[in-house]
């Protein structure tokens, strides 16, 4: 069967086609009113038969963007008596400690929206307070009153008993979206289960109808999806588990780093993908970093995510001068409507691409959104009001432009290495997206690191990453107490209810063959934070406990360690499919020869598409293909390797 893996950005919606053996690639731009739309206009502009039988994966901005720009579900929140204003005040963490006028946000719930009930239990699952008739016909009619969309249930220690959530859901009215504690994040804390519950109602809804639409436009095709944490899920539980869905897009350039870095011998990667709106980055050493404790729009999402750090960085990040009369970039976006002004579609404020173009990293013989030659006059038109503001000429803001935005990166770069304790410098830099390829070099410089890496299909890597990503699935499940005092056969009983649920959500869509990771969320008792390691047996585990705590923090404790959590992962094991290798032998001679600013000679332009395998170019040089664009800077040496990844090495 052909498989599709479709990524939609907020600027750009990329696609990759396996037939049989034949890799194609495309661009169109991304359509935000309709993503959907987009799709359906790049697969008829492929040749795609939509009524025919196909495997698409898709990685989906719909529920990240209705959390970003708060436009999700109407929806209502249920919880026990006396803990309405959980979601409202959170941790009271103030994120600027020292303003004392700080900006007052709005709460995640209206309060005319928070509902409280009976059915509460105590921290060892015993009833304190029953949930009685009274309690679910007086929510019934608060609910027909209120005439939400979707509705949230959070009650206290649900992950230890559920009958009351489930009582709660089984009374409301039919036709609501409803999502369970219990469900979507059995887990202790009641504030991050209550975001995580309320957050899948939120953007579930418009999951599903995004998700609808792309079963009746492509009515033989099997829908998947790919989660946060760089796995594929069914697309009919896509809706049921919004949740999971937030870094959709990113994972898969994620996943696609990983597989190309072990076929290229990179185990150990820093990653930045640069798209038309942002810039993810994320540190590989070895397999993909996860996180419980990721943030989306100031909202924490403890389900499991790739570890990434995103900032409004990208090739349509617009330029402008602030209210201290100083050059800004980001975090405003073109987007692909109006688009850079290179672009020529009504765009009129400078951007980071417009910025290449202006310094002649991007020339006449670049292709932008798929087909479009850059409009080199419109870009210095745009770059030159900016000038004018700041009193400078084009080239020195253009030249400031790119500066900042490459400043923006490095730093976001060192989140993910130095604050956590890695030296970039034992790490390969991959570049990726439609944008990363021109900063590369720069910012390799920036962080003292000597190798880089502008993978095959850079420009469309993420929709690639998708048919390369397993499937997969992970749950967890809070089973407070000391390890020591816990029963092993029980804690395997509890992995094995976990992984049949699994099946059950999936219909048997998960095969016995599925590889189970087992792990635990273990910590002193009286710690709150925790670390997680595999699970083997009481005593081993626990050893390992005290070797990585020592690992971690530097000191261990003469204290019990308790158990938190049960983490089960399930993924196929097929291997993915392999890219073919590069089979081009004969060198190629550059096609043109471009002024760039700051440089003396013309910079020499290649076809990635005519490198042969083990050919070397020197920078200063420019590499083009259909997706994206490679800027070779001075004391930087570009090897093709066996697979057509262009591998680069700093020159002493």
């Amino acid at each position: 069967m052909m498989r599709i893996g479709i990524d939609t950005g907020g600027t750009f919606t990329d696609f990759t086609v396996l037939d049989g053996k034949t890799w194609r690639v495309h661009k169109v731009p991304s359509d935000p009113d309709s993503p959907a739309r987009a799709i359906l206009h790049g697969l008829r502009e492929l040749g795609i038969d939509l009524q025919q039988a196909f495997h698409l994966v898709h990685g989906t901005t719909v529920a990240t963007n209705a959390v970003l720009e708060r436009k999700g579900a109407r929806c209502a929140y249920i919880t026990n008596r006396g803990f309405a204003d959980i979601l409202s005040l959170g941790r009271q963490a103030r994120s600027e400690l020292y303003n004392l006028t700080p900006f007052l946000e709005e709460p995640p719930v209206p309060a005319d929206l928070c509902l409280e009930t009976g059915g509460r239990l105590t921290f060892d699952g015993e009833e304190l307070e029953s949930l009685t008739e009274a309690d679910l016909d007086e929510l019934c009619r608060k609910i027909e009153a209120l005439k939400p969309e979707a509705v949230a249930i959070n009650l206290l220690f649900s992950f230890l008993d559920d009958r009351h959530e489930r009582r709660i859901e089984e009374a409301l009215p039919e036709g609501l979206f409803v999502s369970r504690s219990s469900e979507v994040l059995p887990e202790i804390r009641e504030y991050e289960r209550g975001m995580a519950t309320w957050l899948n109602s939120y953007v579930g809804p418009r999951v599903g109808r995004y998700i609808d639409e792309l079963h009746q436009s492509l009515p033989k095709a099997r829908l998947d999806t790919m989660q946060s944490h760089g796995a594929t899920l069914p697309g009919q539980l896509a809706a049921r588990h919004a949740v999971r869905l937030l870094l959709s897009g990113p994972a898969g350039g994620l996943a696609a780093a990983l597989q190309i870095g072990r076929q290229a011998g990179c185990e150990r990667i820093l990653s930045l993908d640069m798209g038309g709106t942002s810039t993810d980055v994320a540190l590989i050493d070895g397999d993909i970093r996860m996180t419980y404790k990721g943030k989306i729009g100031g909202w924490p999402i403890s389900v499991p995510m790739a570890d990434m750090h995103t900032i409004g960085a990208g090739g349509g990040s617009l330029a402008y001068r602030d209210s201290g009369h100083l050059l800004r970039v980001g975090p405003r976006s073109a987007g692909s409507r109006p688009g850079p002004a290179c672009y020529a579609r009504g765009g009129t404020e400078p951007t980071v691409t417009d910025a290449n173009v202006v310094l002649g990293w991007l020339p006449a013989q670049t292709r932008l959104a798929g087909d479009l030659p850059p409009d080199v006059e419109a870009a210095k038109s745009a770059v030159g009001r900016l000038a004018q503001e700041l009193e400078l000429d084009s080239y020195e803001t253009a030249q400031g432009i790119v500066h900042l935005v490459n400043e923006n990166m490095a730093q976001a770069l060192r989140v993910v290495s130095v604050r956590q304790g890695h030296n970039p410098k034992d790490f390969v830099l991959m570049a990726f997206g439609g944008a990363g390829g021109l900063h590369l070099c720069e910012l390799a410089d920036a962080l003292s690191m000597t190798q880089a890496m502008v993978p095959v299909h850079a420009g469309i890597f993420s929709a690639l990453g998708l048919l390369l990503a397993p499937q997969g699935r992970e749950l967890s499940q809070t089973v407070p107490g000391r390890l020591r005092d816990m029963d092993e056969t029980e804690i395997g009983r509890r992995f094995d209810t976990l992984a049949e649920r699994i099946h059950e959500e999936t219909e048997g869509g998960v095969s016995q063959t599925w590889q189970q990771t087992r792990d635990l969320d273990l910590r002193y008792e009286g710690q709150s934070e925790v670390l997680r390691l595999p699970w083997v047996s009481i005593a081993r585990t626990e050893a390992d406990f005290h070797a990585h705590h020592r690992e971690c923090y530097g000191y261990t404790l003469d204290m019990p360690v308790e158990l938190v959590n049960l983490r089960l992962n399930l993924k196929d094991p097929t291997p993915p499919p392999t890219l073919p290798p590069w089979t081009v032998q004969e060198p190629a001679d550059p096609f043109d020869h471009v002024a760039v600013y700051g440089l003396d000679d013309p910079v020499p332009v290649y076809s990635r598409a005519e490198l042969a395998i083990g050919q070397t170019v020197k920078g200063p040089a420019i590499i083009l293909e259909d997706t994206a664009t490679i800027r070779v800077s001075l004391n930087w040496r570009v090897e093709v390797d066996a697979y057509g990844n262009i591998r680069l090495q700093r020159e002493p």
